[in-house]
């Protein structure tokens, strides 16, 4: 006799493979995933190359970067279809968008003065990679470094690193505040175009401001429009970045701050440095990952676990109250015992108020001010 196919417990889940392999439903997202990891960083060392070499206003660049991103994910979400969003919503996604606006601007001056490397990587960590970012790269800069170059740089310190540690606490912020407002996948699609058309309405008088002053007068003569700077930006690092996220937490589990992610994005930070000759250190970098990675993986333990413990307590209580509502002879006999098991010890004469025994321990209890339990 022929026995059925056994269904794996763990279908969908990303440990059900063998240790080492990838699962084969799971290889096309893993690869988007990387694919889409590698877009966006080569766009943020597109627009580094485009900002440092033209002196483009950060603002003004980011702006016209976000007004058509914005349409387009305006038009594919389309939120004012469909069911209604509601004030708890709205509210918080437009407030988001205020951070978002802020947290672009810091994020483009942190990447134009500190480099792509230093600001993708506090994205991850905020002021802790931010601080480990100064030390290593930073005051002793010169053990780290693969080669001697011609042009001696300015070294970077504490004050130059402020911008991209607030940027990543701000990146970190405003992911939080989209996850908590939107549960569902479509809803939280819409409310992310809310936030990007929020965020471009409240980076519009910056960039207004920006242009009346003109902090870019010196350079205005020789600034040269990059196609390939501009599209990269909209598509790969305002657009495709979000779904590709999205995917990866929802399908893969895989969250921005988690190891694997960093793990994704430090290798394309290696290529790209590559690529791009920048200054760049093979170990301090891998000593930064691995310090960094260590830290995420810590900190996501311990979230799990405070999880997993609340889950447990929320479990064995709904398991308790679903037994009593099917079985009440159950809940009565639990209370009958523990009033035996009471009554056999040797506090009879104690005196409790009577609306916490009444109902629970003995039918006999009066409902006074006080009651004696006797036998």
């Amino acid at each position: 006799m022929m026995s059925p196919k056994p269904i794996s417990e763990d279908r969908g889940s990303p440990h059900f493979s063998i240790p080492g392999l990838v699962p084969c439903r799971q290889a096309p997202l893993q690869i988007i995933h990387i694919l889409g990891n590698f877009l966006r960083i080569w766009s943020v060392y597109s627009m580094y190359n485009y900002l440092t070499h033209t002196g483009a206003s950060v603002v003004l660049f980011i702006f016209s970067c976000l007004v058509p991103a914005s349409v387009v994910l305006l038009l594919m979400q389309k939120p004012w279809k469909g069911r209604p969003l509601s004030n708890t919503q709205v509210v918080p996604s437009i407030i988001n968008g205020g951070v978002t606006a802020l947290y672009f601007i810091l994020w483009g001056k942190g990447l134009k003065v500190c480099g792509p490397l230093r600001t993708l990587l506090a994205e991850y960590s905020g002021a802790v990679l931010g601080v480990l970012s100064a030390v290593l790269y930073g005051q002793r800069r010169h053990v780290w470094k693969k080669s001697e170059v011609e042009t001696e740089e300015k070294v970077l310190g504490m004050k130059e690193m402020v911008l991209p540690i607030l940027a990543g606490i701000l990146s970190a912020l405003r992911r939080v505040i989209g996850r908590r407002v939107s549960l569902k996948n479509q809803l939280k699609r819409r409310l992310h175009a809310l936030t990007i058309a929020s965020a471009t309405c409240f980076l519009f008088p910056v960039a207004m401001w920006d242009t009346i002053i003109g902090s870019t007068s010196a350079s205005s003569n020789n600034l040269t429009f990059s196609l390939w700077a501009f599209l990269s930006t909209i598509f790969f690092g305002i657009i495709l970045i979000f779904y590709v996220e999205s995917i990866a937490e929802e399908r893969l589990h895989m969250v921005f701050s988690s190891p694997r992610h960093l793990a994704v994005a430090g290798a394309c930070i290696v290529i790209m440095e590559i690529s791009y000759k920048m200054d760049f250190s093979l170990p301090g970098f891998l000593l930064c990952c691995l310090i960094l990675g260590f830290g995420i993986y810590e900190a996501t333990s311990l979230d799990r676990s405070r999880r997993e413990s609340f889950q447990k307590s929320d479990l064995s209580d709904s398991a308790v109250s679903f037994a009593d509502s099917l079985f009440p002879s159950q809940k009565l006999q639990r209370g009958a015992s523990f009033a035996k098991v009471f009554n056999h010890s040797r506090i009879r004469d104690m005196t409790f108020p009577c609306h916490l025994w009444a109902k629970k321990i003995s039918p006999r209890a009066s409902y006074g001010s006080s009651c004696k339990l006797g036998l």
